[in-house]
């Protein structure tokens, strides 16, 4: 195989090395278990700490609100599930998203099944959650709003901060799914109102199998993994010391070069939009233009299967995707694509491209020719674009 361009930062991302050297001593020099009495144990536990500190710093928070997870989606179900039994008392309705990921909408239908009312907020045109809807939907025995920070499909960035006032207003939890945004956009938990929020260490350079729950001193949340008394008695397990260590190193380095990193992220997204739409007809942009993830492009291209296009792509070396990686086995449209108001027919030609800090504008030169001459191709083959360019052609 010749050069790759990986465009699917998103999906996950190239572990940085800088955090692998720094992964390294805990899997064979410093092995001790963290949560033993010895000195070498300690030596485990204190790299723990430390990484909890660094994490703690990214967001406003205290070092003992950070509790470690095996990543976002345990982080998810931990925060919605734990919170319906600490608060089911008080009442029995959920607020949510119709964009949210998977791992927070199958929590929710399944507290559902369970006894539990969820209302799904739809979204705007761009997939920003209506504010008006989400207060209209505040009901007296509303417990917890769970709403993503930035959406993993189309980049949209929610109104957290409106969001987080709104429901300290109420005296409702609030939960944001920051797994996509954290390292991408500054985060301060206190000046937005979160309560509990969740981030993946392998979106952000870091290694694959870790997360983070923050949940803030004073919230009602149980033990989610039961057994042992890890992580204050919230979440039983042996502490994954080298995953720990190499998240701590990933968002340090993060943190650091945030503004520089994005900064170039954001010239180098404005730059592949304006040429996809300026040099390939029928195509649209989804999510809000302004709004969005430094990195993120979401586009639509009309009278083209998705999925035909990545293969394409993917024979020309570019790593892309048509949505979530968690529903790539799917056959069905993206619902975040739906929820925007996007018939069946369109949004099955979605190619998502995510960028990363070694993506260069020689890279998006690359893959803009490349999607170019793909749809012309795939449109080439397709009836639907045939019958279209008659019915429109000008009559001779």
């Amino acid at each position: 195989m010749g050069k790759m361009i990986y465009l699917d930062n998103a999906a996950t991302t190239k572990t940085a090395p800088e955090v692998v050297e720094a992964m390294l001593p805990y899997f064979s020099e410093f092995y001790g278990n963290a949560s033993t009495v010895y000195e070498f144990g300690g030596k485990s536990k204190e790299a723990v700490s430390r990484a909890r500190e660094i994490i703690a710093n990214a967001i406003g928070a205290k070092e003992n609100e950070i509790y470690f997870t095996a990543g976002g989606s345990e982080s998810d179900n931990w925060a919605i599930k734990a919170a319906a039994e600490a608060y089911g008392d008080k009442g029995k309705h959920i607020i949510t998203s119709k964009i949210e990921h998977h791992a927070v909408l199958h929590t929710c239908q399944w507290l559902e099944q369970n006894g539990f009312e969820v209302t799904y907020l739809d979204v705007d045109e761009f997939g920003v959650v209506k504010l008006e809807e989400l207060k209209k939907a505040i009901r007296p025995d509303t417990i917890l709003i769970s709403i993503m920070f930035a959406n993993n499909e189309i980049g949209t960035i929610e109104p957290v901060e409106e969001i987080g006032r709104i429901a300290k207003e109420q005296g409702i939890l609030f939960h944001t799914d920051a797994v996509q945004a954290f390292g991408q956009v500054p985060i301060h938990v206190d000046e937005l109102n979160i309560d509990m929020m969740s981030s993946s260490g392998h979106k952000l350079n870091g290694p694959k199998g870790i997360g983070f729950l923050y949940i803030r001193k004073g919230v009602k949340i149980r033990s989610f993994v039961h057994g042992g008394a890890q992580e204050r008695k919230r979440r039983a397990g042996t502490e994954n010391v080298p995953g720990i260590v190499g998240f701590g190193k990933a968002v340090e380095l993060a943190m650091a070069n945030m503004e520089t990193r994005t900064a170039k992220e954001r010239e180098l997204r404005d730059y592949l939009m304006e040429r996809i739409l300026k040099e390939i007809p029928f195509s649209r942009i989804n999510g809000h233009r302004t709004s969005r993830l430094p990195n993120n492009v979401n586009i639509c291209f009309q009278f083209v299967e998705g999925e035909s296009l990545l293969i394409m792509l993917d024979m020309k070396g570019i790593c892309g995707s048509s949505g979530s990686a968690c529903t790539s086995g799917s056959l069905d449209p993206s619902h975040v694509l739906l929820a925007i108001g996007l018939p069946h027919e369109i949004a099955h030609g979605s190619l998502r491209l995510t960028l990363g800090e070694e993506t260069s504008r020689e890279d998006i030169d690359y893959t803009v020719d490349a999607v170019k001459e793909i749809v012309k191709k795939l449109r080439e083959m397709s009836p639907l674009y045939e019958d279209y360019m008659k019915k429109n052609s000008p009559k001779g």
